[in-house]
């Protein structure tokens, strides 16, 4: 009799590469983000737009590169809340309204369940890794330039 035993650890290992690679099968758009006085730069991001894609955001990523971010689009405008469950990379949140105006930004803890909720209605949020809108220069005010 031949006993096969079962140990989780290949299987959790398969799942994780799963969901990493369907992860990083998201769109993939460069989006240029314009600050209030002038400069323009250039953000390589993921497009998170069903339910399911936003839902997954960066849950599980143990890395995320400057310069790269994840936009996640919604169908109207509204108060969107964001949180950084199974999260292990801090990030910075910014929401954006329909016309493109980033009108909030915040840092975020990683794994808190705490909420990061809009102040006011938006229809775009964009994560990046922490810190990386400062260092780009980008603030309140800055307009995205893209269709979505």
């Amino acid at each position: 009799m031949i006993t096969v035993r079962f140990t989780p650890a290949p299987l959790v290992a398969y799942i994780v590469c799963i969901l990493s690679c369907a992860a990083s099968a998201l769109e993939k758009r460069d989006l240029t983000i314009t600050a209030p006085e002038g400069k323009t730069v250039t953000l390589r991001v993921e497009v998170a737009r069903t339910e399911a894609e936003r839902s997954r955001g960066f849950m599980g990523r143990k890395r995320i590169p400057d310069g790269t971010g994840m936009i996640f689009i919604f169908e109207r405008d509204e108060r969107l809340r964001f949180w950084m469950k199974d999260t292990p990379v801090p990030l910075s949140i910014a929401y954006i309204d329909s016309a493109g105006a980033v009108r909030e930004i915040y840092d975020m803890t990683p794994f808190s369940l705490a909420p990061v909720t809009s102040a006011v209605s938006v229809r775009y949020a964009l994560e990046v890794p922490q810190g990386w809108f400062a260092r780009a220069g980008i603030r309140v005010g800055a307009q995205i330039a893209a269709v979505f």
